[in-house]
């Protein structure tokens, strides 16, 4: 089975996202599988990767969509590539409820 694109941790939850930059829209794109077997939250951005554009359009569509503040989310990994691990903080059981909403939607 492969690893879940979302992680309780201490204080919140890391998601795992992989980022389509310079899209038509910033939106959720479903989730899917990449080549390690891990599972990973498709997000198009409109953002160029280009000076951070891109990580904070990210932070304001994560925000966004598990219904937290932007001073809640962060970039912890993978700040120059397409692949990145998200630090959401918040109580585990609502992001997880969110979480399950997006897993179920079409890529």
């Amino acid at each position: 089975m492969p690893e879940p694109f979302l992680q309780p941790v201490e204080g919140g939850m890391k998601l795992f996202v992989r980022v389509t930059p310079k899209a038509s829209l910033d939106r959720v794109g479903g989730v899917s599988e990449d080549g390690a077997g891990r599972l990973r939250l498709q997000l198009k951005l409109r953002a160029v990767p280009e000076e951070g554009r891109a990580n904070a359009a990210l932070v304001k569509l994560v925000a966004k969509v598990f219904g937290v503040a932007k001073t809640s989310v962060s970039v912890v990994a993978g700040h120059a590539n397409r692949s990145k691990t998200v630090l959401i903080e918040g109580e585990h059981a609502a992001l997880a409820g969110v979480a399950d909403r997006l897993g179920k939607s079409p890529s």
